[in-house]
């Protein structure tokens, strides 16, 4: 379902960003893939290990955090697009029919990094992030799951479990440092090419520590796998803060999600999952209905003349999903509590 969904979001923007500059940061996620999977999987192991009610407490008071920064950023979106109301106001009578998220787009590259305007599709990125999936999915399905089942016959929680799962550091590593070398390599060429006239310009991710995004990934993915849920309602906020403009951090994280959804269905494909027709279905409404939502965000967007709807969108799911998981995870706790079940921590196999 989340792969369904997120897949329908990615190939709108693609469609979308022909001839126009392209909303997904591919910078960005290229930063983010490799410490995210690795945190998602560290995160897993963690939610083995820590009593529900303390998951459910720290990730209520997580998602409280993160509604009240979101919240914030909205306003602050909000106060700068009623100043630069006129301006905008002016820009669409001479050019009414471009669309606005198309404009966020611009803003997005000139305030970050990925393929812009006229740069075509980066496949060379592209490829990069498939390697990456590809090293992670085989190191999982080697793994196979906690009653051994995986492509080769290994015991759970044996020594070669645990190398294959400890294997995971240094590739995580080796792929962040060789993407950050090869990204400070092209600024670098670029520099000397265009001179003092690219000196002054410096994107998003070029202002930040070299460690920023991939310490952010790691955190992000740590507490994706801790809570059980998928990444984009972290991701979001988190490329908010950072600074990323909310069409271009909504763009590229479905495009971070669909990585990480993705492998874990073609594990479960893979591995014998039960129910794959039903879960067919699932994904193909979740498909529709992710194109008809972000369909109608960009018409509200447009009409409204603000994008900051996108980000008190996110901050109202935030603040309800806030509300749900205190309630009924609470009745969990409670109900194990009354039922004379273990509240404390357990090994991890």
């Amino acid at each position: 379902m989340v792969t369904g969904g997120a897949a329908s979001n990615v190939l709108y923007n693609l469609w979308r960003a022909r001839g126009r500059p392209a909303l997904i940061d591919y910078d960005i996620a290229l930063l983010f893939q490799p410490c995210l999977l690795l945190g998602v999987s560290i995160g897993v192991v963690c939610n083995v290990m820590f009593p529900e009610w303390l998951i459910t407490a720290l990730f209520s008071l997580f998602l409280a955090f993160c509604t009240a920064k979101t919240c914030r950023a909205g306003a602050k979106i909000w106060r700068s697009e009623s100043a630069g109301a006129p301006a905008t106001a002016t820009a669409a009578r001479h050019d009414h029919k471009e669309p606005l998220l198309d404009d966020g787009g611009q803003a997005a590259r000139n305030g970050g990094s990925g393929a812009g305007a006229g740069a075509g599709f980066p496949w060379k990125d592209v490829a990069v992030l498939l390697v990456v999936w590809l090293c992670f999915f085989l190191l999982h399905v080697f793994i196979g799951d906690k009653h051994g089942k995986g492509v080769i016959s290994i015991k759970p929680c044996g020594v070669a479990y645990w190398l294959a799962t400890v294997s995971q550091v240094p590739f995580a590593v080796a792929f962040t440092a060789y993407i950050i070398y090869a990204k400070r390599k092209k600024q670098v060429a670029h520099h000397h090419e265009d001179g003092k006239a690219h000196s002054s310009v410096h994107t998003k991710t070029e202002t930040l520590p070299a460690l920023a995004l991939p310490l952010a990934a790691f955190v992000t993915g740590s507490l994706s796998g801790l809570f059980g849920i998928g990444g984009g309602l972290l991701l979001n906020p988190v490329l908010l803060q950072i600074g990323i403009p909310p069409q271009t951090a909504a763009a590229t994280s479905s495009f971070m999600v669909l990585f990480c959804a993705s492998m874990s269905m073609v594990q479960f494909i893979l591995l014998g999952m039960d129910g794959i027709g039903e879960a067919s279905v699932y994904a193909g409404i979740c498909f529709v209905a992710s194109i008809a939502g972000v369909v109608l965000i960009e018409r509200v967007v447009r009409k409204s003349g603000r994008v900051s709807m996108i980000v008190f969108l996110v901050t109202a799911i935030m603040a309800l999903s806030t509300v749900i998981v205190t309630c009924f995870g609470a009745l969990d706790v409670w109900t194990q509590y009354t039922g004379g079940a273990y509240m404390g921590f357990k090994l991890p196999c």
